[in-house]
């Protein structure tokens, strides 16, 4: 996933709040593809959002 699809489907998060969750250790695994752009797998990112959804219970 680009970083675009992952603000949209987070519901309208900015772009900077996405880098400073990297930042802090808090975003979801990501890997940087030999342009420099960041991409995330699909299932990194359920499961990022599973374990956010686990500390918010």
């Amino acid at each position: 996933m680009t970083v675009p699809q992952i603000l949209a489907e987070l519901g309208g998060v900015s772009r900077r709040t996405f880098y400073r969750w990297r930042e802090l250790g808090h975003g979801p695994d990501a890997f940087k593809l030999p342009n420099g752009e960041l991409r995330v797998w699909r299932s990194d990112f359920m499961a990022w959002l599973r374990r956010l959804e686990g500390t918010a219970a």
